[in-house]
């Protein structure tokens, strides 16, 4: 029995978003050190990505709102995992993730990131 190639799959989705999407940044910013205090750290990290609208049966006005996109972030050469409260820079715009799905299926190989944006403000 032939076993799933997620590193073939992650390949091709790289393909995919480099070819239809566009180059952006997911940003983090760390907390201050709780004992040393200080200031935060924002870093940038360039990311591969397609920002695409949700389509009006996904919109529920409590989970996805108007407005609200879905991004696609290719995991190729991306240094961190995008999570929740990361910022995401895409055609001109701030989104705030407010959900991700890495789409590891194997528990090693992120195929593709998927994350939910919402206008920072």
């Amino acid at each position: 029995m032939a076993t799933f190639n997620y590193a073939e799959m992650q390949a091709v989705a790289d393909e995919l978003i480099a070819e239809f999407g566009q180059q952006g940044t997911v940003t983090r910013t760390t907390t201050p050190d709780p004992i040393e205090g200080g200031d935060g750290t924002t870093t940038a990290y360039p990311a591969k990505l397609v920002p695409m609208a949700y389509s009006a049966r996904e919109i529920d006005g409590t989970n996805i709102l108007a407005g609200d996109v879905q991004i696609y972030i290719s995991s190729v050469g991306l240094a961190i995992e995008p999570k929740p409260g990361d910022h995401v820079t895409a055609s001109g715009k701030t989104f705030r993730i407010i959900n991700g799905d890495p789409n590891n299926y194997d528990g090693i190989t992120n195929v593709v990131f998927i994350v939910q944006g919402r206008i920072a403000s």
